[in-house]
């Protein structure tokens, strides 16, 4: 009886509604009619066209509430809510023609690497660069494409090890036999900072005091480094130590030949490069020897350790500068090669 009373109910007040209204709310059965037709196992599942559809009956029909079955209303506004925020969120991101350019891929790549390289900086300090290198862009356009660190920045081994190489100072023996089997012993001072041999030294007998005596001519009072490594040989003790303390030098000693790496890839490039091929005759003949391989080693011979330059910094010279010559080194042992003009 009250199903009877309802649907008599709802057939007089439809007669009241307006055409317009009428078909809205056939549309909106219709298409409750297709989704409940739907090949599904459990409930009927809605798609995005279902919930945009909805969303917009919400807002053009006052009384969709009356012809919602399969959901909630609630749903619907909550659908429509989302929607409103992935409009606006499509539009704040949508190019005009009158606002500004959007950052150029070469940009964005500059901004990433400079992240990368430069873990301490922030977004005002690379856009304080950017501006140098001639890049117009905003700094909240350089913190939207900065690389987000997923722990807090810090320097790598690498960096550490080169802020500290103009400080540190190496020094270490090496043997050479002479023709008649006399052993002589060269002792050199390595700056870790350039690679550069700064001093060395050659001698028959080897003695503590000789050593201080070496210490003192290879460092004057304005150029004594703060760190010195050496080996634990005896010829570093006693007054060496006494020395190392009056000039304020501290002593550091390596355990390993590892832990002395450069001054041992030094030597080596010595003995592979230059006194494997040579036969000494005697100390002054070791000396002159030397010296020469050094005047080769600083200003010719390329490093790795240096991105491949020299421990006196080589310029590079340009195709046109002229034609490739070469000058011979250790009596053509080793060459130079430059250009120069006819």
């Amino acid at each position: 009886m009250k199903n009877w009373i309802f649907f008599i109910i709802s057939t007089l007040a439809s007669g009241l509604r307006s055409r317009t209204a009428l078909q809205l709310e056939i549309l909106a059965l219709r298409h409750q009619l297709l989704v409940l037709n739907r090949k599904q196992k459990k409930r009927p599942k809605l798609k995005l066209l279902d919930r945009l559809f909805w969303s917009w009956l919400s807002k053009t029909w006052s009384e969709w509430r009356t012809a919602l079955v399969i959901v909630k209303p609630d749903t619907v506004i909550r659908w429509h809510r989302e929607g409103f925020r992935l409009f606006w969120k499509w539009k704040s991101q949508r190019r005009h023609s009158g606002g500004k350019e959007r950052v150029s891929k070469e940009v964005c790549n500059l901004i990433q690497r400079m992240c990368r390289e430069n873990p301490l900086w922030g977004a005002p300090r690379i856009h304080g660069e950017l501006l140098k290198l001639g890049y117009e862009v905003a700094q909240s356009s350089v913190s939207r494409y900065m690389i987000k660190p997923k722990k807090t920045p810090s320097q790598n081994w690498k960096t550490f090890l080169e802020n500290h190489a103009s400080s540190l100072v190496a020094i270490d023996f090496f043997t050479v036999p002479t023709i008649f089997f006399q052993v002589l012993h060269v002792l050199i001072f390595l700056s870790h900072d350039r690679r550069k041999i700064i001093h060395f030294n050659v001698t028959s007998n080897p003695t503590a005091t000789w050593v201080a005596q070496q210490v003192r001519e290879a460092f004057p009072w304005d150029s004594v480094p703060p760190y010195l490594i050496h080996d634990r040989d005896p010829l570093f003790k006693a007054e060496c130590r006494t020395t190392f303390k009056a000039m304020g030098i501290e002593s550091v000693v390596s355990r390993h030949p590892n832990q002395n790496s450069f001054c041992e890839r030094a030597i080596g490039s010595i003995r592979r490069e230059c006194l494997d091929h040579i036969i000494v005759l005697n100390e002054e003949h070791l000396r002159r020897t030397v010296s020469a391989y050094i005047g080769y080693y600083h200003g010719s011979r390329t490093h790795l350790g240096l991105g491949k330059d020299c421990p006196d910094e080589r310029p590079v010279q340009a195709k046109d500068a002229g034609n490739v010559i070469s000058i011979p080194h250790l009596g053509g042992l080793h060459h130079r090669y430059l250009r120069k003009a006819a």
